[in-house]
């Protein structure tokens, strides 16, 4: 179908456009408009970001950055579950519930899961009898568990990473 086409085409595309390794050019992380994005971030902004792992997440650039610095070290899942529990928390629907649910534990909780999320074994079991009866506090401890993963280990290193340096020094430097 037309549709299919399109979706296989953007998913080759966005395939293609995060193998950019070098990251002067911010095209590959930034939303929408880049160039405008960058005008737009303001060093002090993205200074904030070292603030804290709550600040970063709660700002789009922060976020698109972090999510690229996290594909350098191939452990974007981490940030991909955590994003898709806040999605599901807002889950309006109890018909969807369910569904949303079983979506998310087989695509990062369960065993072998093609994005399998870096959890204890006790967090694991845990989440899956939540399944038994899904809500939407399901994921909690298993989100809470990689948020902290994710703030402990790949935050600090982010902050010293050349990602985040060079989107500083740019910042900087259109200030000159």
């Amino acid at each position: 179908s037309d549709e299919a086409q399109r979706h296989w085409m953007r998913t080759r595309l966005g395939c293609l456009s995060h193998k950019s390794d070098s990251y002067n050019d911010f095209t590959a992380i930034l939303p929408d408009k880049p160039n405008r994005a960058l005008k737009r971030l303001s060093t002090e902004e993205a200074s904030r970001w070292a603030d804290s792992f709550d600040v970063l997440l709660s700002h789009k650039y922060g976020l698109a950055a972090f999510r690229a610095f996290l594909k350098t070290e191939f452990s974007e899942e981490n940030l991909e579950f955590w994003l898709a529990c806040e999605d599901f928390k807002k889950t309006r629907s109890a018909a969807k519930v369910a569904s949303k649910a079983q979506r998310i534990f087989e695509e990062f909780i369960d065993v072998q899961a093609p994005r399998e999320v870096n959890i204890d074994f006790q967090t694991r079991e845990l989440t899956r009898r939540n399944m038994q009866e899904p809500s939407l506090s399901c994921f909690d401890q298993a989100q809470g568990k990689v948020h902290s993963l994710m703030e402990k280990d790949s935050y600090p290193r982010f902050l010293r990473s050349k990602i985040y340096t060079d989107l500083l020094s740019q910042t900087q430097r259109r200030l000159s």
